[in-house]
């Protein structure tokens, strides 16, 4: 697992130097604050780094923010990034510091204090969390990303619905309102298609394509081309992070965010049935020990050949909960619709039609360097 973006602020106690060509008085202007200039800010500023990379840094009054993919500043490509928080946070602060800005710390303390509203608030000398981008690289086998994505489309995850990119290239997981995910948005893409659309361009652009970066990036599509490189990625939020406790630096458990992604990553295991069938459906719900007999067995595959002619059904009915439940165990949702390409054309199970493997780094790869002595994965 790789961390692919990090927003992080920290408030301290006094008054930060502006950067920047332009500045912003804060005036208070209810009658008690009588036109008080009560704080100053400037916009936000690019730093940017070489190979078209950058980080956003926002100051205002005391607060400092910094926003960026910190494992692809001053670098070609991302493919693999840094593995901890702490060496995001050093990349961050070694920017910093070429500003004069201070840096993000660890927290010593965390206390609770009411606001004007009585909610409970926390505040403390440490840097907070407010997004975390976790990703993972998996090969399924030149040439079949398209068709493995299009098998997890099927699945829904942590009560989101999945949704298939009409270039097929990617499948993400919004809420019923068709919205991103509040607290997490989880994304399955195709990583060399998006490096060859995004990335490559702006090299060539910059370099040319005689150049030895864009030769260097064109090794990297190609070895994802070869390996079938398809990247699990999980946006994580803010509200989310504040919830689980793990929002401030050096008092969070971010091991926790291991264990949320590996869920993620476990969510081809269920596609494994080949076709709409009465035999291999009733076959696996025995198997797998979900019904008990083969009339119980036979009874919820109905509602999966039902489901798969077009039918509709009240989701509110007991007996509906219970067939839908047993199927989402084998990877069949009858409160979605049927796209019976997409059982069709993919099947993952132990025996591997598509074979899903961890994605090794090359000897060649150019990794993330944690600092100007040290090189990590």
């Amino acid at each position: 697992m790789f961390i692919d973006w990090l927003t992080i602020y920290q408030d301290f106690d006094y008054q930060l130097p502006l950067i920047g060509d332009r500045a912003f008085l804060v005036v208070d202007m209810t009658i008690d604050g009588a036109g008080d200039v009560i704080g100053t800010k400037c916009p936000a500023i690019n730093h940017e780094g070489s190979f078209s990379t950058s980080l956003q840094i926002r100051i205002s009054g005391n607060r400092l923010t910094v926003s960026g993919n910190p494992s692809r500043i001053n670098r070609i490509d991302n493919l693999f990034g840094f593995k901890t928080i702490e060496h995001c946070v050093d990349v961050y602060n070694r920017v910093l510091a070429d500003y004069g800005l201070p840096p993000f710390t660890k927290a010593t303390f965390v206390n609770h204090i009411a606001d004007a509203g009585s909610k409970l608030r926390k505040i403390t000398d440490g840097a907070v969390f407010t997004e975390i981008h976790v990703t993972t690289n998996k090969c399924v086998g030149q040439g079949a990303e398209d068709d493995y994505i299009k098998g997890v489309s099927t699945q829904p995850y942590r009560n989101s619905i999945p949704r298939l990119h009409t270039n097929g290239k990617t499948c993400d997981w919004l809420s019923k309102t068709g919205k991103g995910g509040r607290l997490i948005y989880p994304s399955i893409y195709n990583k060399a298609f998006e490096l060859r659309l995004h990335a490559l361009p702006k090299i060539s652009r910059k370099f040319g394509e005689d150049s030895t970066e864009f030769k260097y990036l064109l090794t990297v599509i190609e070895y994802c081309e070869k390996s079938g490189v398809v990247r699990f990625e999980q946006k994580i939020k803010s509200e989310f992070l504040r919830r689980e406790n793990l929002n401030i630096y050096g008092r969070a458990d971010l091991d926790k965010l291991i264990d949320i992604h590996e869920d993620f990553l476990n969510i081809d295991k269920k596609i494994q049935v080949e076709k709409m069938s009465l035999e291999n459906i009733t076959e696996r719900l025995l198997r797998e020990h979900i019904c008990e007999n083969t009339k119980a067995a036979n009874m919820t595959t109905l509602y999966a050949i039902q489901w798969a002619s077009g039918a509709s059904f009240d989701l509110k009915k007991s007996s509906v909960k219970t067939h839908r439940a047993r199927l989402r165990q084998i990877g069949i949702d009858i409160a979605l619709p049927c796209d019976l390409t997409k059982f069709a054309l993919v099947t993952v199970r132990e025996s591997r039609t598509i074979e899903v493997k961890s994605l090794p780094i090359p000897s060649w790869y150019r990794r993330p360097e944690v600092n100007p002595l040290r090189l990590v994965a």
